[in-house]
């Protein structure tokens, strides 16, 4: 059985969703106040590698631990609210790419599996 990752279309799709998804993360009022200070381009390829592993692709990502990454942000007030946006942005973003509804399911499901250690619970 393929995995998420092979499903969705492998690294071009995860290159386009995250591209997409960034897109409408920093024009959305609700969330784009978490990026003031980011570096955008390295954000993407961060967020890119990190999806491709929890999809079940080649695991390059040498980042933070999801807690580690957000505690910053929590103490600047990340709450649920903001993972819910965050969560609903990748969706359409997955939409926008004509992923199939049950797929875009799965990626939800995997995001919200890290809601607690994004809010450093």
């Amino acid at each position: 059985m393929s995995t998420l990752y092979e499903q969705l279309g492998g690294d071009q799709a995860v290159d386009a969703a995250v591209d997409i998804f960034y897109r409408k993360v920093l024009a959305d009022d609700r969330v784009n106040g978490f990026f003031d200070d980011t570096d955008m381009e390295r954000q993407a390829a961060k967020q890119k590698a990190f999806l491709t592993v929890a999809f079940g692709g080649p695991n390059h990502y040498s980042g933070r631990d999801m807690r580690e990454g957000h505690r910053k942000l929590v103490e600047q007030g990340l709450n649920d609210e903001h993972v819910d946006v965050i969560i609903e942005l990748l969706g359409e973003s997955l939409k926008e790419l004509d992923v199939p509804q049950a797929l875009i399911a799965q990626v939800a499901e995997i995001a919200e599996s890290a809601r607690d250690d994004v809010l450093c619970r």
